[in-house]
């Protein structure tokens, strides 16, 4: 089986799409204009998608006080500390420190601006 979408139930659904879009290279593949707000993003292969949405029926998860190790959205860097300066100034904050591994690999850890935990990772050698 394949991997559709991962869903996020958010506070702010607009916003949060709209930074995903400006700050990460997300694109809109399907929105609904009315509550909840449904978004559903892909990332910049077009095959791994979030949906994003403000279901206030349900509990709102509290991302901000989420250990990183319970959950976080792992994206593809080619520059860890570039993409570091560039999203801290858009909002994001960092999370940790940068990690150069043994492997080759280097990865961070930052808060979206609802909380969110991004994991940026650049592989010494890719996965996918």
């Amino acid at each position: 089986m394949k991997i559709e979408h991962l869903a996020l139930n958010v506070e702010d659904p607009l916003e949060f799409a709209r930074w995903y879009v400006e700050h990460l290279g997300f694109t809109v593949k399907r929105r609904v204009m009315a509550a909840p707000w449904a978004h559903f993003l892909a990332d910049d292969s077009g095959t791994v998608m979030l949906e994003i949405y403000g279901n206030r029926d349900v509990p709102l998860p509290d991302y901000r006080t989420m250990h990183p190790g319970s959950l976080h959205l792992a994206l593809v860097s080619a520059d860890v500390p570039a993409d570091v300066a560039r999203l801290t100034a858009a909002g994001a904050k960092p999370d940790g420190e940068i990690q150069n591994m043994p492997n080759g690999d280097s990865m961070t850890f930052l808060r979206d601006p609802w909380g969110l935990t991004l994991q940026l990772v650049k592989r010494g050698e890719p996965m996918i």
